[in-house]
């Protein structure tokens, strides 16, 4: 579980305590088929994939999108706004992969009076290879 950071207090180039999500399941893929309405059998049937040449499903990057918009939701807590989130996709996921989401404090500034807290995000498998990087940037409330 993420701790509540006191955002006040981050510093640049502070690194965030990551989130670590469990082992991508097919049920969660199915259930996130249903969620979102991508039903592509790419992310639901292993038959059509490795008829396409990849060695089964793969999970649908919105979903590791969606792990790391928890993150940040996390690091925001009640002290601060989302004001702006990006990513982009790096390597496919997979069932059995688990999603670790890191977070660096890029810069604090204030602007028009209100204080803002940028980061730089990463999604990882276990492993190391990242599947995602972004960011996203904080409006202190």
């Amino acid at each position: 579980m993420i701790k509540d950071w006191v955002l006040e207090e981050l510093t640049v180039d502070q690194k965030l305590e990551p989130m670590v999500k469990p082992p991508i399941t097919k049920v969660q893929l199915a259930q996130y088929a249903g969620a979102s309405g991508d039903f592509n059998p790419l992310h639901l049937d292993d038959g059509f994939a490795q008829k396409i040449g990849m060695d089964g499903v793969i999970a649908h990057g919105m979903l590791v999108m969606g792990f790391l918009g928890e993150y940040v939701m996390k690091i925001a807590g009640k002290g601060a706004r989302v004001a702006n989130f990006k990513m982009r996709f790096g390597k496919m996921t997979v069932p059995g992969d688990e999603i670790r989401c890191t977070g660096v404090v890029k810069r604090t500034y204030e602007e028009d009076g209100k204080r803002w807290i940028a980061l730089d995000l990463t999604a990882e498998i276990v492993s190391g290879e990242v599947v995602g990087s972004g960011s996203a940037i904080l409006q202190l409330t």
